[in-house]
């Protein structure tokens, strides 16, 4: 996965798609970026920590997490049972079409909010992906692991240990994706819930 997503969905519509008891607080700009606080909704409810886990032996932060090398790796291993949901309407992807570096913006039709697998320590999240999806799998090897809604609620379920949820980090399959060329980021929707 790049290293881009976009979070566009008003508070409100966060709220009752995630089943929050109010609306959640949102990142001001709608295309985040590593080291951008974004929303993330753990098991005690939504929180803003900053994309990309610090280690010691990188500046770089820890964006991306391979869901294959999650439990072999010491960093992801201490968080396994540190897991979250990245509420997000979209993520990017560059690809090379002729010489030319195109920007894919990839979705679910109808800009509807879904939720990557990630895990979280005190300040920093990092976003988990896996194989891509057949259907996208032509503009990058990777993509981040999309839950559908009932592997949400598992996913986040702090009485179910790691390996009772391995099993939710794969391609994408419960919705078409949709991916669109060299689009402009849409306008952030007003917020009609407060």
């Amino acid at each position: 996965m790049c290293s881009r997503f976009e979070q566009n969905a008003a508070p409100g519509d966060l709220a009752k798609r995630f089943g929050m008891d109010g609306p959640p607080p949102v990142s001001n700009m709608a295309e985040l970026r590593p080291t951008d606080l974004s929303l993330i909704i753990t098991p005690g409810g939504p929180r803003m920590l900053t994309w990309g886990l610090r280690v010691e032996w990188d500046a770089k932060p820890l964006i991306n997490a391979r869901a294959e090398t999650l439990a072999a790796k010491k960093r992801f291993r201490e968080l396994l049972e540190n897991r979250c949901l990245v509420p997000a309407t979209a993520y990017f992807e560059w690809r090379k079409d002729s010489g030319a570096k195109l920007k894919n913006r990839i979705g679910i039709p109808g800009d509807t909010p879904f939720a990557f697998a990630g895990l979280f320590d005190g300040d920093c999240f990092t976003i988990i992906t896996t194989a891509p999806a057949p259907a996208i799998a032509h503009i990058h090897g990777r993509m981040p692991v999309m839950l559908d809604t009932a592997g949400e609620a598992q996913w986040i379920d702090p009485d179910a240990v790691f390996a009772d949820v391995a099993g939710l980090l794969a391609p994408y399959q419960s919705a078409p994706l949709k991916a669109e060329e060299d689009t402009p980021l849409p306008p952030r929707q007003p917020d009609l819930f407060g």
